[in-house]
């Protein structure tokens, strides 16, 4: 169990120096092939760290031979969302608070409220429609999955299509090319593609200890898919979040974590509906509501052109809310 422990420190750390690297690289991808900034954080920087949980779902749904290693798939797609709207959210919320000194841009909230709203609005459309499937059983289910698929398609599209808006914000030297003001593309795109590749084995190696541990203190599948799998798959995107916040960029990480949200309520939804009968038990269904009540509340918040890194940093409240249920349920 020691070695488990150190291990997963280990992976923690290869996380978030390979997210310190993936971040510097995707922003520069965004300069040098003109893309949104906007579109930087919920599409190209969600898509790298979404990497890990998708991966999870896929081997699951997939290639899984048991219902248990099937189980462990559909809990990873609602794990994911879950830990997204409450825990990544509100450390977004505690870090503004934790390095309002550091930031370059002070403690104000720099983003556009309509758009996260707007987002906030198609994720619980989106979630809705796949919590619905889980709670009924017909035959031509598994063909549904497709929605899912062309949905993010089509939120891909719009992002991308996105005007490119003109920034002040200067960004920090490519990595890998310190002293270059304006680095070759292959650099950019080496940087951006090694970090992704260790960020991808980071969170494996963090996943498996963290599985094998949970074998240790006797946890059933479905809970640790639920419950611990996707705290470490979504460590990318924490991670991710507190390095843009700590340079006052808080859009990139509210976009990141948006944009992972809507990646998460599809492409793993996705996978399976198509390749698993898609039935929630209890835990799922305690899952899906807190994770509908936890965007509810940034919603809210939005709709009110005020939302602040405390109000952030209360939806933190929703996954305790949530770990109370599930003990209680399976006590």
């Amino acid at each position: 169990m020691a070695i488990n422990i150190l291990v997963m420190l280990a992976a923690a750390l290869i996380i978030y120096f390979s997210s310190e690297l993936f971040v510097n690289g995707v922003e520069w991808v965004g300069k040098a092939f003109n893309i949104s900034q906007n579109a930087v954080g919920t599409v190209l920087a969600a898509f790298g760290t979404a990497l890990p949980e998708s991966i999870v779902t896929f081997i699951a749904v997939v290639f899984g031979t048991t219902s248990s290693q099937k189980d462990i798939g559909v809990g990873a797609a609602l794990g994911g969302p879950l830990v997204l709207s409450t825990l990544a959210y509100a450390i977004v919320g505690i870090s503004i608070i934790l390095f309002t000194g550091k930031r370059t841009s002070g403690s104000c909230l720099k983003f556009n409220n309509k758009k996260l709203a707007r987002d906030q609005v198609w994720f619980m459309g989106i979630f809705a429609f796949k919590v619905f499937l889980g709670l009924v059983a017909f035959s031509i289910k598994p063909w549904l999955g497709f929605l899912f698929l062309g949905a993010y398609a089509l939120y891909f599209y719009k992002e991308m299509s996105a005007e490119v808006e003109e920034t002040t914000e200067k960004l920090e030297p490519l990595k890998l090319c310190p002293k270059s003001k304006t680095p070759p593309k292959s650099m950019i795109l080496t940087q951006t593609l090694l970090a992704l590749i260790f960020i991808f084995l980071g969170s494996q190696l963090f996943v498996h200890n963290l599985e094998s541990l949970s074998v240790a203190l006797g946890m059933p599948a479905h809970l640790v898919a639920l419950l611990l799998s996707p705290v470490a798959t979504e460590l990318p995107e924490i991670v991710n979040a507190v390095i843009w916040v700590r340079q006052g960029k808080e859009k990139l990480a509210l976009a990141n974590i948006s944009g992972s949200m809507m990646i998460q309520a599809t492409i793993p939804s996705a996978l399976g509906i198509i390749f698993t009968p898609w039935l929630f038990d209890t835990s799922l269904i305690i899952s899906a509501i807190i994770t509908f009540i936890a965007i509810i509340a940034i919603w809210l918040n939005l709709k009110k052109h005020c939302i602040s890194a405390k109000r952030l940093s209360m939806n933190a409240i929703f996954y305790v809310i949530f770990i109370a249920c599930i003990i209680f349920i399976n006590r």
